[in-house]
């Protein structure tokens, strides 16, 4: 009997049929039969129309085996690759048009050879998780993997899925703390096996870059446009995917890139890097999960769920406004959420600029009546990790709503510069 991949002839009433044969997707019936035909559609016919599947070519599929390691070079440093999964780990195997996590850091080496002149790579997986499945406490395993490699590398690259990749580099900011040496994550918006693939460059500019910044920091480093030019290094608390499918995703939010990365090893600053390193002990922190965030938006329920919440976000609209009139307010929640210990923050989803707590009458209501803790210009989403973080450390609510407010790793704009909008 023929299986998926295997090259057939299917025999059906409405005529004959040569192509790949492909697994049925979970959401067609099971009576149809799929085939990837010559001209590289795929077409569905019915079990009931079909006579016969001819069996032409059994499918042979090859994964590439990695390469012997390259002796280590005395003058060059050491950079970790750690690998998670997401697009970047991903192929497709062109038998059955389908894509999956498969090659792992071992891969990226061998695949990428150019890697071995700039730094001596150390390589191994650590997860398979597409970044959409990724959870908290899988930030804190990534930050001790991270943590292991660092007592004997100069530099850590992570590769992620893009699609949270902006999570994660946030959370790592935080859990890295005292952090001196770089982290730096990267992804890829199209699979690597892929002619038009983002991710080899992406790849060898994290590792150029963490073999060569000194200091404790954790940045982005992905294409800084479409075209295969340069990538940005882009604060890990500042950084955000922007776009469903551009290979130059990831923008920096009220600021600019720190650096551009080119493939050739040359690095240029675009602004002062505020990372140090730090004298205090590296070490790895937690996170209390129990967090929520929450988006504002028109006819939105007036009752928070607060079972078991330790800690509330909520990605208002513009300043911080959240619906206050007398049909819907939020403003009696929120006070009771805040009476009961759970700090409320207010962040804005219009992303850029920056919240205010006096500037309306409702916004006075917001954070001087109900309690909420407005944090500036601050993501979402960096806001939501850094609760969790913070809540490890205290819970009581005045030093909540001044470590929140405290610029820690650049998550608070000192001053808005027009420029920095849309750059």
């Amino acid at each position: 009997m023929p299986k998926a991949g295997d090259f057939v002839k299917v025999h059906s009433k409405k005529g004959i049929f040569e192509g790949i044969l492909l697994p049925c997707p979970d959401i067609l019936s099971k009576d149809i039969v799929v085939i990837k035909i010559k001209s590289g559609y795929n077409i569905g016919l019915s079990k009931k129309d079909i006579k016969k599947i001819q069996l032409i070519k059994t499918a042979k599929t090859v994964k590439p085996k990695s390469s012997k390691k390259s002796p280590k070079n005395p003058k060059l440093p050491t950079v970790a690759i750690l690998s998670t999964g997401g697009t970047i780990s991903s192929r497709i195997d062109y038998t059955t048009g389908a894509v999956y996590a498969d090659y792992d850091a071992d891969d990226f080496v061998a695949m990428c050879p150019e890697l071995s002149y700039f730094a001596n790579i150390k390589a191994r997986k650590i997860s398979s998780i597409m970044s959409e499945d990724m959870l908290p406490k899988d930030w804190v395993k990534i930050a001790k993997e991270i943590e292991k490699e660092l007592k004997s590398c100069d530099g850590v690259v992570l590769t992620h899925g893009t699609d949270t990749l902006h999570f994660t580099s946030a959370a790592l900011s935080f859990l890295l703390e005292n952090l001196n040496k770089p982290v730096i994550i990267t992804g890829s918006q199209r699979s690597i096996d892929r002619g038009s693939s983002d991710a080899f460059m992406n790849l060898i500019c994290s590792v150029i870059a963490a073999s060569k910044l000194k200091s404790g920091c954790v940045v982005s480093c992905l294409h800084g446009s479409i075209n295969d030019d340069f990538c940005y290094l882009i604060n890990g608390v500042k950084v955000r995917k922007m776009h469903t499918s551009r290979r130059d995703t990831f923008r920096p939010i009220n600021t600019k890139p720190l650096a551009k990365v080119f493939s050739d090893g040359k690095i240029e600053m675009l602004k002062k890097c505020t990372c140090q390193k730090s004298k205090e002990k590296f070490s790895v922190a937690n996170i209390d999960k129990n967090v929520r965030l929450i988006y504002v938006y028109p006819g939105m329920p007036d009752k928070f769920d607060t079972k078991n919440v330790k800690g509330i976000v909520i990605a208002a609209t513009a300043l911080g406004h959240v619906p206050t009139n007398n049909e819907l307010s939020l403003i009696p929640e929120i006070k009771k959420a805040v009476k009961n210990n759970i700090p409320v923050i207010i962040t804005s989803q219009t992303l850029y600029g920056s919240t205010h707590p006096f500037v309306y009458t409702n916004l006075r209501k917001l954070s001087m009546k109900a309690g909420a803790i407005f944090v500036k210009d601050m993501l979402p989403e960096v806001a939501y990790v850094k609760l969790m973080y913070i809540l490890t450390k205290t819970k009581n609510m005045d030093k909540i709503k001044a470590l929140m407010q405290q610029n820690m790793h650049g998550e608070i704009s000192k001053r808005e510069i027009p420029e920095d909008f849309l750059d």
